[in-house]
């Protein structure tokens, strides 16, 4: 009988090269080909098959790893639908991480409509997650406190639980809540699967192992994750443009020979190649569909100079050996560390430097924090190009262009020409160059006038009320309420969007200020204008949010209400078929007829409440 404290087991016939070896259901496989996931991680191939097998679980490993999938996937086959009761629970430390693998379970479970998943969380009311598990939910992922609070509540009942998970269980014995799990765990029934990970193995989680597992598959997954000391290493926080918009600013300023772009999916490489392409770079994809000849075809490019830039997935990219390769760019962050590790490793080859670039979106934080501690580093912040640097490192590139045809023979021959032209059409020699220089530079202009998303001009200074103490931080200040006139105009490089929170929930401009600036890693100064109405309230935010951070900040909890934040105007992002509000009776424009017969001022007052 194998015990906590026994070696890690080895995995019989080694590592597993396909998620079609390790006997999952077809619709969780279809799900895993959705997704794009190609080969399973080391953590995958390891556990999925003795969790798939009833086998409790003891996994060792780092964040990054790829847990999620290695317990959910398995867990997920064993869940009967037709049974409206938890089945899976998922314990987490942090809300962040229960709403982060909630969203990863119903990824994986997308074939299989009628699974729900529930995430319980502190910072939300208790209410807001009673409907829910009235109608029955299937998995529950939750922090303890939470789920806890369900349980004394009876709100939630784990009678019916087949099986369930201790996320980064280190970590709750670091927060304290090692006990709320061993009251949750007390409650489970006596039968039940039961999976712990944890990065590391302290005497306490020792501990829960030998009381609440029986006969446990132990793993452990050793990290390699030595880095290249010549690969100098930045990330960019993901906020205001779109991921490609920005890839390509990037591209504009970046001294680059030859360049990998890794991405998630098959699917991305084809349109992130194809949207390069049609913004001047010489790309292509490379992903696990191409045929061996056309692979190889590509490559041969790569290396000789043909082509710049490959937008890969990891498995394409695998072996992967071209000496001219300077920059990787990691637009996807990688489901583990040991991925950025190699995926990095692709540049500062024969004793080169390189440099690798990590796009991180606010809800990835996590992985960012995860890989510095992994690789014994800090990777630094950067900020991205301005249309400012872009324009500058145009007119470099034209000048060094006009240089270099400056210093070519045929150049007095030209002169000749030339000197005729402006002689018979009575022009100067200056127009006609700078008239060459257009041609020259086609439809591209070098001069880049428009203005910046991510970098808003700053609002008025004239405040309605006073000055907010000097001490306070600028994330937690709430924003002056502008005036009316203020707020009719939305500023040119601003969307305003409505969230559907308002004064009667005690939302307050500090609260949705501190939410979009924590969620969407946001500077407060570039939050516009906040107005708050009854029942929502609206709010100007920089042009250019990209799909993903619009999907999540409409999750966001402010006051404990989701902010579901939609572009005013858009009647379809805020519930269909909602009746339209009753206009007051009387000509366009009356006021109510509770106004009528008031006095000018209170009419005014009133006009001034109403939503613009």
């Amino acid at each position: 009988m194998q015990s906590p404290e026994s070696p890690s087991s080895p995995i019989p016939g080694g590592p597993v090269s396909a998620f079609a070896e390790l006997g999952l259901p077809e619709a969780i496989t279809r799900a895993v080909d959705a997704v794009g996931y190609e080969t399973p991680s080391p953590i995958q191939g390891a556990a999925i098959g003795p969790l798939l097998a009833g086998r409790d679980l003891l996994g060792q490993a780092q964040t990054g790893t790829g847990k999620t999938a290695a317990f959910a996937l398995p867990l997920l086959a064993r869940i009967d639908t037709t049974l409206a009761t938890p089945q899976l629970l998922v314990l987490t430390p942090t809300r962040e991480l229960a709403i982060q693998v909630a969203e990863a379970i119903r990824t994986y479970a997308r074939f299989l409509p009628a699974l729900r998943v529930l995430a319980v969380y502190g910072g939300q009311s208790l209410g807001a997650q009673l409907p829910a598990l009235r109608r029955g939910t299937h998995v529950v992922v939750g922090t303890p406190g939470r789920v806890l609070d369900h349980l004394r509540r009876d709100s939630l009942r784990l009678d019916g639980l087949r099986a369930a998970v201790l996320d980064e269980a280190d970590e709750m014995l670091r927060m304290g809540f090692i006990e709320d799990v061993e009251t949750i765990l007390g409650q489970t029934p006596e039968g039940r699967q039961l999976a712990l990970f944890s990065a590391t193995m302290p005497p306490a989680i020792r501990a829960i192992a030998r009381r609440h597992t029986r006969d446990p598959h132990e793993i452990r997954i050793e990290s390699r994750t030595a880095t290249v000391s010549t690969v100098g290493q930045r990330y960019w926080q993901v906020a205001g443009l779109d991921k490609a918009e920005a890839l390509t600013r990037i591209l504009e300023v970046e001294d680059f020979d030859a360049m990998v772009v890794f991405v998630r999916t098959k699917t991305a490489t084809v349109t992130l190649a194809e949207r390069l392409e049609a913004a001047g770079f010489s790309s292509a994809p490379l992903n696990g569909d191409m045929s061996q000849a056309v692979r190889e075809a590509t490559i041969d490019r790569f290396r000789n100079g043909r082509l710049d830039i490959l937008v890969a997935t990891d498995v394409a990219a695998r072996g992967l050996d071209v000496e001219r390769i300077s920059h990787v760019v990691n637009f996807d962050v990688p489901y583990d560390v040991e991925a950025y590790v190699h995926r990095i490793g692709r540049t500062a080859r024969a004793g080169r430097a390189g440099e690798a670039i990590l796009f991180v979106s606010p809800r990835e934080r996590r992985m960012l924090r995860a890989i510095e501690r992994a690789i014994g580093q800090s990777i630094t912040p950067m900020s991205l190009p301005s249309l400012a640097d872009i324009s500058a490192r145009r007119i470099a590139r034209f000048e060094a262009r006009l240089t270099e045809a400056l210093a070519r023979p045929e150049l007095e021959a030209m002169r000749a020409v030339v000197a005729g032209f402006c002689e018979r059409n009575a022009i100067t020699p200056d127009a006609a160059a700078a008239g060459l220089a257009l041609l020259a530079q086609g439809d591209r202009p070098l001069l880049l006038a428009e203005p910046e998303p991510e970098r808003p001009a700053a609002r008025p200074e004239r405040r309605v009320d006073r000055e907010p103490p000097a001490d306070r931080d600028d994330a937690t200040r709430a924003p002056r309420r502008p005036s009316r006139g203020e707020l009719g105009a939305v500023r040119p490089d601003c969307v305003r969007y409505r969230i559907e929170v308002g004064s009667t929930h005690g939302v307050q401009p500090k609260n949705i200020v501190g939410a979009i600036a924590n969620e969407a890693g946001l500077e407060s100064r570039h939050i516009g204008p906040i107005r708050i109405h009854d029942d929502h309230s609206t709010v100007d935010l920089p042009k250019g949010m990209g799909k993903a951070l619009f999907a999540h900040l409409k999750r966001v909890i402010v006051c404990g209400r989701p902010m579901r934040i939609s572009v005013v105007g858009d009647e379809r992002e805020r519930g269909r078929g909602r009746a339209p509000r009753p206009r007051p009776h009387g000509r366009p424009g009356a006021p109510p007829r509770a106004a009528r017969g008031k006095p000018r001022a209170a009419r005014r007052t009133t006009a001034r409440t109403e939503p613009t």
